[in-house]
């Protein structure tokens, strides 16, 4: 496994192989796409991604700097008890270990990992029905969510297990009163989840503002839509286009993420 001595952002070293850096870099990508998109929420909240090749070790945010800071070098690399793996003046967000280092790992399909407090998805969340199947994006995900009453802040270890009780066999996870975290087997897939998510929120939040929806769509179609969605999907396959073009934006802002 190749390994390289990189500058970091703060000017110390980074000593890393050539498939963390890439998911450094990926990542990175992700924070300022949230960001970009207009998810992020002053410091906090997080995106976690697995190392690869390294059991037990994976990357999240610098607790302090926000997303439009985050750099491919700056991520906190820890383990799945919180210890730090490598040099970094910065420390975790307790909640964000908390909630994030369970799902890891217990779950070997959470690669990666995010949750976010937008205003469309904590409505939501807040709402006694959650989401509603009464528009396309909802449709998408109608039988694929799960929920969690709310308990106060997620830093206590023993919450873990209601967590992960709760979410079952789901990959998004809506947190009531709080936010949703949504998990996937690719940084990319979770990025589209939460982007499809976050669609089906604000429609709903559109679409009760004015009255009474005028449809529920039926179980029997949703399955038909959930059936044929996957042949809209761009080139690569779900969430591979999509990372593509959100990364090719970010580059036109500010192409500092990469370092």
């Amino acid at each position: 496994m190749a390994t390289q001595i990189r500058p970091n952002i703060e000017g110390s070293k980074i000593d890393c192989s050539d498939s963390e850096w890439q998911a450094r870099q990926e990542l990175a990508a992700a924070y300022r796409i949230f960001d970009m998109l207009g998810w992020s929420e002053s410091v906090y909240n997080h995106i976690s991604l697995r190392v690869p090749d390294e059991e037990g070790a994976f990357l999240i945010n610098p607790y302090g700097l926000h997303y439009s800071e985050i750099c491919a070098s700056n991520l906190v690399k820890i383990d799945i008890d919180g210890n730090k793996l490598a040099e970094s003046p910065y420390g975790v967000n307790l909640a964000g270990f908390t909630q994030h280092a369970y799902f890891h790992r217990h779950l070997p399909r959470a690669h990666a990992i995010c949750h976010v407090h937008t205003t469309a998805t904590m409505a939501v969340c807040s709402l006694e029905e959650g989401l509603l199947p009464i528009n396309f994006y909802a449709c998408n995900l109608i039988g694929k969510l799960a929920y969690h009453d709310f308990e106060g802040v997620t830093v206590r270890a023993e919450e873990g297990d209601r967590l992960l009780a709760n979410l079952g066999d789901k990959n998004i996870l809506m947190l009531r009163n709080h936010g949703p975290v949504v998990l996937a087997h690719s940084l990319q897939m979770m990025l589209l989840q939460q982007w499809v998510l976050q669609r089906a929120c604000e429609i709903q939040i559109a679409t009760l503002s004015m009255g009474q929806p005028v449809i529920r769509i039926a179980d029997d179609v949703v399955a038909v839509h959930q059936r044929d969605i996957g042949k809209a999907s761009p080139p690569g396959g779900p969430g591979v286009g999509e990372f593509a073009a959100w990364t090719r934006r970010i580059d036109k802002i500010d192409r500092s993420w990469r370092d």
